[in-house]
């Protein structure tokens, strides 16, 4: 396990900084090497650039192996090289399993030891659903399309509030980025499917670096975005009740929910550069810069998503059926074009660590001498 990281906050920045962005740590952790255990599993890799399915492997076999740390560990390289990583048939899997398996990730991996799994700010929120048991728990988030719509109904420029069509470059985000600490690992299983629609879409950040200019990403590398979320404050208002604190971490505390992320980031596990911060449902505005330029910065990279589908690998979900993501590296987007149907899902989250941008870290192209085509 790689030795402790000694962590700032984003508020103090009592730290060193790399273009005023902190690095977050007095020394960057090296990026984990892959040790080669989970070799005997069979799997394919959804393109060349993003994603990866293991088509007959059960998570719950890999969480009772003799060597689960070693695999776990494994698997949280491989998922943050991969970004996303897709499981199959994944009914013997328990809530409990989950949990265990998701804080397991992050805890290998080489998080801060104060950090946990994430505890949704409106848990208490009545519209939440409860789980396929009837029981609810603190760690856990129901996804689910209606009930969302409930929940959310404070939101600005939600879904049905225009005559416009509906703008689904809003739809894409990286989880808990309105937190001093975001989420490192997301593990989401579906249980409900609708009979077609509804699939979620990944994007890699590290390719989305890789196409801007060299000049311009040195540029990037220097900015920070202000990442507010409102609406979890405006629901616990309309409802009546208390936003959860801490949230996995200490830092996570209160309800202001407007953090400023480095727009650049380096992930902790594979030592490579992707944009964070710069686009996304929880980004607000790029800071330090004049309303265009933000507008402008925000739709460039936004415009690289869009036309750049390789990029992006896509989920059609099944029963039972899981994903694995780093939120550090991918944004993720769910189609919503539900028509006759419904999907719910549960999902748990680790918290890593305060986002950071390592001067020496490389992009994922420079690091395994891909060269831009």
């Amino acid at each position: 396990m790689p030795s402790a990281i000694e962590f700032v906050t984003n508020a103090a920045l009592n730290g060193p900084t790399y273009n005023g962005i902190p690095t977050s740590c007095r020394s960057c952790p090296t990026p984990l090497t892959y040790s080669g255990s989970l070799d005997h599993l069979s799997f394919f890799e959804i393109t060349p650039i993003i994603g990866r399915e293991y088509p007959t492997v059960k998570v719950s076999d890999i969480l009772k192996s003799e060597n689960a740390e070693q695999q776990i560990r494994d698997l949280a390289i491989v998922i943050s090289e991969r970004g996303v990583v897709f499981f199959r048939d994944q009914d013997d899997l328990n809530i409990s399993d989950q949990k265990n398996f998701c804080d397991l990730l992050g805890k290998y991996s080489g998080r801060p030891d104060e950090n946990g799994l994430h505890v949704h700010p409106i848990y208490r929120d009545p519209g939440n659903l409860s789980l396929p048991d009837g029981s609810t728990d603190k760690n856990i988030y129901v996804i689910n399309s209606e009930a969302q719509k409930k929940i959310y109904k404070t939101m600005a420029k939600r879904p049905g509030t225009t005559d416009e069509p509906r703008d689904l470059s809003r739809e894409w985000h990286s989880d808990s980025t309105f937190e001093n600490v975001p989420s490192d690992f997301s593990f989401l299983k579906m249980e409900e499917t609708p009979p077609h629609g509804g699939d979620t879409l990944w994007c890699s950040g590290y390719e989305v670096y890789d196409r801007v200019s060299p000049s311009f990403r040195s540029y990037l590398e220097t900015l920070t975005a202000t990442c507010a979320q409102p609406v979890f404050k405006s629901a616990a208002t309309a409802s009546g009740y208390e936003i959860m604190s801490p949230r996995g971490s200490p830092l996570n505390v209160g309800d202001e929910f407007a953090p400023k992320h480095p727009v650049v980031r380096t992930n902790r596990i594979t030592g490579w550069k992707a944009i964070f911060a710069g686009v996304g449902l929880h980004v607000t505005k790029i800071n330090d810069v004049y309303a265009y330029e933000d507008q402008m910065i925000r739709e460039y990279i936004m415009r690289l998503i869009t036309r750049n589908h390789d990029c992006i690998a896509r989920m059609k979900w099944t029963k039972n059926a899981a994903a694995i993501w780093n939120n550090s590296c991918v944004w993720h987007a769910a189609t919503p074009d539900l028509v006759g149907g419904n999907r719910t899902g549960v999902r748990a989250s680790s918290i890593g660590e305060v986002p950071y941008l390592d001067p020496n870290s490389k992009s994922r192209r420079e690091a395994l001498n891909i060269p831009i085509v």
